[in-house]
């Protein structure tokens, strides 16, 4: 097979959770031309509509679930209504998460309940996720799992314990997905997003429009499609337990994600 042909998707079905906006969408519709047809799952019905609709004018079926990953008989009806619709799950894309209520509060003053809402919505909704696509991956012979991590799970950062927490958990249990999983052909690997503003003006001011970055901008959403599909595709068979960053050289030699450059004083608004 050529290698070009490796990265078709033809037929292949892929669930998509946050697929209403941002990098969610950018990858359900660079999956999509790769030959997908997806679903898209997010708590928003107009966002993942949106991207139905988007989904279909290039020509692929889409199915649209309402869900909230961190309720686990939402997650369950989600997979549910896919197999219901498409008989199979061949990929499952877990990049629903983010900011929650808590983040930028010192340790003393966050609640049990911000505590809780953190873990769940970016790391306990990717387990509910798993638990249930993943016996219908096995009774199909294999299947593709992408986890969306951060910068934030390699590196900490200023008054930011659920983020960082979760996304560091979830390193290390796709690994543990891969270690349990590999002789059953299917594949466990994570994206490291960099900083990605999605055109918010606010978010380009807060991360000074890159310049810590070495590559001296922010990224851009279609960017991180092309590695999605890579994932999801033949090309990455024998890639298992891995982490691919895409954060123009923040992690090898910049300063980012961790919130601030070493010139400057370490204040709190920074």
């Amino acid at each position: 097979m050529a290698v070009l042909d490796k990265l078709k998707l033809d037929g292949k079905i892929a669930v998509v959770t946050g697929a209403g906006r941002g990098l969610g969408r950018a990858m359900a519709l660079a999956l999509a031309d790769a030959g997908c047809d997806i679903v898209a799952a997010a708590r928003t019905r107009p966002q993942i509509e949106e991207t139905a609709e988007l989904v279909r004018a290039k020509g692929h079926r889409s199915l649209v679930v309402p869900t909230d990953i961190t309720d686990p008989a939402s997650v369950q009806a989600m997979v549910d209504a896919t197999i219901a619709e498409f008989g199979r799950i061949d990929i499952l894309l877990n990049n629903a998460g983010g900011a929650t209520a808590g983040m930028g509060k010192p340790l003393e003053e966050v609640t049990d309940e911000e505590w809780r809402l953190g873990i769940d919505t970016n790391l306990s909704g990717t387990f509910y996720c798993c638990r249930a696509a993943i016996p219908h991956m096995l009774r199909q012979g294999g299947g593709k799992i992408i986890n969306v991590t951060s910068g934030f799970g390699l590196r900490g950062g200023r008054d930011n314990f659920m983020y960082t927490t979760a996304k560091a958990g979830l390193i290390n249990f796709t690994r543990s997905l891969a270690m349990t999983y590999a002789d059953r052909n299917i594949q466990a690997n994570l994206i490291a997003p960099g900083l990605f503003p999605h055109d918010n003006p606010a978010m380009v001011e807060w991360w000074r429009g890159g310049k810590f970055v070495p590559m001296g901008r922010l990224g851009r959403d279609e960017e991180l499609g092309p590695l999605c599909v890579l994932l999801a595709s033949d090309l990455s068979s024998y890639m298992n337990g891995d982490i691919l960053a895409l954060e123009g050289g923040g992690l090898s030699g910049g300063h980012a994600p961790t919130g601030f450059a070493p010139l400057l004083p370490l204040k709190r608004e920074v």
